[in-house]
């Protein structure tokens, strides 16, 4: 299977992380005029099936390190698998949540506040179970994050023409999406083997454990979106049916590469993690929030009822931003920087 041997690759690996988990929503966008989220999130799911299928039965079966998918799979413990799913089952969860918070308030918040404490929380968990780089400038990187998070939630709260319920409701789905996220990328780093060129025998590869990983979500999916469409977050119930009734093939191609778009990004995140470690490569492809804000700021134009003012609150949240990840990328000891 192909790894990452350098730590340049490995970081620029986690920025393509960043782009892809910051850019994906904007499919939902795109979709959201014609399509229920809930009916979105059914091709979603699919699209990460299939790349990271895709991703195993290629980079994950060339090359000499560690064992091809085939043989990864086979030879993995049950535990390990489940664990991997568990992982996916979490973060489907969370993230339902969350395209429920876009739904109602908007990329430029959902992201910064769900994300954002996802980052805070996914990094810390992670960094404990497996300790790579400077943990003081790692969490000065993390804290400095946070307060753009706070800054980002100021400014939403400065948004003309949103009701009060909406208000509340947006925000407590980002909160909640965000604790849980925060633990689903430890699942699936502890059912892989920590050393990538030499894998322990059980353990998962990082492409097998991304399949499994993409399982769990699938196969979950059917539970927790079936719920969340008879039971939406706000307006009327969705039907199961308009899945096939009311859909064209333009708008489920639209949610599958919504899906691809994402998988690339964890799959490209968790081959990083082989050389920068758990914590700092989840804690760079997270700053997605920076890169979902500024598509929610400059392309949706969520902020443009804003009061006089605003602008600048948004402006800072975008410098604390850059400031926290050039933190985390620093926080990795001299020696593995060559």
């Amino acid at each position: 299977m192909v790894i990452v041997e350098s730590y340049s690759v490995a970081v620029l690996m986690c920025f393509v992380t960043m782009l892809c988990w910051g850019s994906w929503a904007n499919t939902q966008k795109l979709a959201s005029k014609q399509w229920k989220f809930q009916l979105f999130y059914w091709d979603y799911s699919i699209g990460v099936l299939l790349l990271s299928l895709l991703a195993a039965l290629t980079l994950g079966s060339v090359g000499e390190a560690g064992r091809s998918f085939v043989k990864d799979i086979s030879q993995a413990s049950i535990y390990c698998i489940l664990l991997a799913m568990l992982g996916g089952v979490i973060f489907n969860f969370a993230n339902i949540l969350l395209v429920g918070a876009i739904d109602i308030a908007g990329m430029s918040v959902a992201f910064p506040i769900g994300i954002g404490i996802a980052l805070v929380e996914g990094v810390i968990v992670n960094y404990i179970y497996k300790p790579v780089g400077s943990p003081l400038v790692l969490f000065i990187g993390v804290a400095v994050i946070a307060l753009a998070i706070i800054l980002d939630a100021i400014a939403y709260k400065r948004l003309e023409g949103k009701k009060i319920a909406n208000l509340t409701k947006g925000i407590v789905l980002s909160i909640l999406c965000g604790i849980t996220m925060g633990l689903f990328y430890l699942l699936v780093a502890a059912s892989m083997s920590k050393e990538f060129a030499v894998l322990d025998e059980g353990k998962l590869g990082p492409y097998s454990a991304v399949f499994f990983f993409s399982v769990g979500l699938f196969i979950s999916n059917f539970l927790f979106n079936t719920i969340v469409m008879l039971k939406p977050f706000s307006g009327e119930p969705v039907k199961p049916g308009d899945y096939f009734t009311k859909g064209n093939t333009k708008l489920h191609l639209v949610g599958i590469l919504g899906g691809a778009i994402w998988c690339l990004g964890m799959s490209f995140n968790i081959i990083a993690a082989g050389k920068a470690g758990f914590a700092i490569s989840y804690g760079l492809g997270q700053g997605a929030t920076m890169i979902a804000a500024f598509w929610g700021v400059f392309i949706w134009k969520e902020f443009k009822t804003a009061p006089a003012g605003t602008n600048k609150l948004l402006t800072l949240m975008f410098i604390l931003y850059l400031a926290g990840l050039s933190l985390i990328i620093w926080a990795m000891p001299a020696v593995e920087n060559a």
